[in-house]
C-alpha cells in the first residue's frame, strides 16, 4: 500500500515517541531501584536502610526532575533531603528533594548555586550514611563549580568556544573534568566515606559513565595532557581566557592534582548503574515501526560527526531503497541514535537535529515517498524551542517558493527559521528524559 506523505510524517512522529516513552525516567529508576520494607535493591544490589542514618539525593541533568521523582516513588520516609539541578523549564513534581534550574548548554549563576547545594550535601554525608546521585544529559553544564582561579563568566565564555569550534562531547567533558571541583570522580571524593550509588541516563555515544555528566562519580582516565592536545586540535590557545590557560598549563607541569583515577579507595563504596539510553530509545521505535508496517533496520546508536555529513549520508540510503530496494525495499524504517556536532558558520539560529534535517531536505529534493525526521529526545534542539525538524522530498521547493534558498540557509546556521516558515519544526515540550537523538527515515 503506498502510503502519503501526510501519512509517513505522522507515522515518523509515532515512532519517534515511541522511542522517548521507552526510556522515561520516573519507570527507568523504579525498576532498577526496588524497595521491600527497609530492603532496598539496586540492578541486583541489597543495601539494608537500617544501616543508614540519613539518605541524600543528588544530581544534576536535563532529566534530573523525573529521575528524583522515580527515587522519591520508591524511598518515601526513608529519604532525608536532596539537591538537583535541572534546565530551565524541566522541572516535575517532588516533595523532598529540592530542584535548582539552571542555564544550558552554557552554564549560569544558578548552576553555581546548584552545585554548591549538591557539595554541601555530599560533605555532610558521613560514613554511616547513603548517597543517590542521578546523572543525565547535561549535567555538565548543570553543575558548574568552577576551580580556584577561574570564574563562571571565564568558563562560560570557554564553553562557547567549544560549542562554536565543532569539539565532540567527549572533548568537551574532558576539558570540563579538569577545570572543576565536582566533574572526573571529584563528586566521588567529596561524597567519601559516605556508601555512594549513581544513577545514569546515558546521552553519550558508547555509554561511557567517565563521559555522561563529566563523570563525577567514576574513575577518570582522561589528563591534563588531552586537554592541551584538545585545545591545540582546535586552535583554541590564543582564544583562552588567561586563567584558564594558566590552570592548563600548570596542570601539565604536575603543579595541580590530576583527576581521581582507577583504583583509589574512594571508589570501593561506589555503585553505578546505566538505566536508559539510546540504544533502548532504538529498540522501542523498531518496534513500533514494525507495529505500523515498516520492517526496520537499525543502523547504529553510536553515530557521529558533522550533522549535514550524517544526514547526506541518509539521504543517499533513501535514494538507494526508491531505485534499487536495497538493503530493504520500501516500505521501510531506517532508525539511528548518536550525537552530531554542527560547526557554525553564521549568526543564524537552530541545532544539530534542524541542520541535519535541512541538510538531508537539500538531498532527497524530488524523492516521493520518503520523510525524514531528526529529533533531540530531550525535546530541545540546541539553543531552540523545538527538538528538531522534519523534510520530505518537496521540503526544498516549498521553501523555495517563500523566497528561502536552502544553501543560503544553512551558510547562515539558520535552519530554525528555515522550518519555522514551513511549520516543519518538531516540538514536543521538555521530555523529562535525554538519551541523545534519533533520526528516523521512513520509505513508503
Amino acid at each position: 500500500m503506498t502510503r502519503t506523505i501526510q501519512q509517513l510524517r505522522t507515522d515518523a512522529r509515532l515512532i519517534f515517541d515511541a522511542g522517548i516513552a521507552s526510556v522515561d525516567p520516573v519507570a527507568a529508576v523504579q525498576k532498577t531501584v526496588t524497595r521491600q520494607g527497609d530492603f532496598l535493591s539496586v540492578a541486583g544490589e541489597v543495601y539494608d536502610l537500617r544501616q543508614y542514618a540519613h539518605v541524600y539525593v543528588i544530581g544534576a541533568g536535563k532529566a534530573g526532575a523525573t529521575m528524583a521523582q522515580g527515587l522519591e516513588n520508591v524511598l518515601q520516609d526513608r529519604l532525608t533531603a536532596g539537591a538537583v539541578t535541572v534546565k530551565y523549564d524541566h522541572v516535575a513534581p517532588v516533595t523532598t528533594v529540592t530542584l535548582h534550574e539552571a542555564g544550558h548548554p552554557i552554564p549560569d549563576a544558578a548552576g553555581v548555586r546548584g552545585a554548591e547545594a549538591m557539595m554541601h550535601f555530599a560533605q555532610q554525608a558521613g560514613e554511616n550514611d547513603l548517597v543517590f546521585c542521578l546523572l543525565s544529559g547535561g549535567g555538565s553544564a548543570l553543575s558548574p563549580a568552577p576551580s580556584a582561579g577561574i570564574t563562571l563568566e571565564e568558563k562560560q565564555q570557554f564553553t562557547s568556544l567549544l560549542l562554536a569550534c565543532g569539539a565532540s562531547i567527549d572533548e568537551i567533558n574532558t576539558l570540563r573534568k579538569h577545570l572543576s571541583r565536582l566533574k572526573g570522580g571529584q563528586l566521588a571524593r567529596l561524597v567519601a566515606p559516605a556508601r555512594l550509588i549513581t544513577l545514569v541516563l546515558s546521552d553519550v555515544v558508547g555509554d561511557r559513565l567517565d563521559v555522561i555528566a563529566s563523570g563525577p562519580t567514576v574513575p577518570d582516565a582522561s589528563t591534563f595532557t588531552d586537554c592541551r592536545e584538545i585545545v591545540a586540535r582546535y586552535r583554541l590557545m590564543d582564544q583562552l581566557p588567561p586563567s584558564i590557560r594558566s590552570h592548563l598549563q600548570r596542570g601539565c607541569a604536575g603543579q595541580l592534582p590530576e583527576t581521581p583515577k582507577a583504583g583509589e579507595p574512594m571508589f570501593d563504596r561506589c555503585q553505578t548503574v546505566l538505566i536508559g539510553s539510546n540504544r533502548i530509545a532504538l529498540q522501542a521505535a523498531a518496534q513500533q515501526a514494525r507495529d505500523l508496517g515498516y520492517p526496520p533496520l537499525v543502523l547504529s546508536s553510536s553515530i557521529q560527526g558533522e550533522a549535514r555529513e550524517i544526514a547526506r549520508v541518509h539521504a543517499a540510503m533513501a535514494h538507494e531503497i526508491r531505485q534499487s530496494g536495497l538493503p530493504m525495499s520500501p516500505p521501510v524504517c531506517v532508525l539511528a541514535g548518536g550525537e552530531t556536532t554542527v560547526t557554525l558558520l553564521g549568526q543564524g539560529k537552530g541545532g544539530r537535529n534542524q541542520e541535519f534535517a535541512l541538510a538531508a531536505a537539500m538531498d532527497i529534493d524530488g524523492l516521493e515517498g520518503v520523510v525524514i525526521l531528526s529529533g533531540g529526545t530531550d525535546g530541545t534542539d540546541g539553543p531552540t524551542d523545538a527538538a528538531g525538524a522534519v523534510a520530505d522530498g518537496a521540503t526544498a521547493r516549498r521553501a523555495q517558493a517563500l523566497g528561502l534558498n536552502p544553501e543560503e540557509v544553512i551558510q547562515r546556521s539558520d535552519s530554525y527559521s528555515f522550518f519555522n516558515a514551513l511549520d516543519d519544526l518538531l516540538f514536543t515540550g521538555p521530555t523529562g528524559t535525554n538519551v541523545m537523538d534519533i533520526y528516523i527515515l521512513l520509505v513508503g
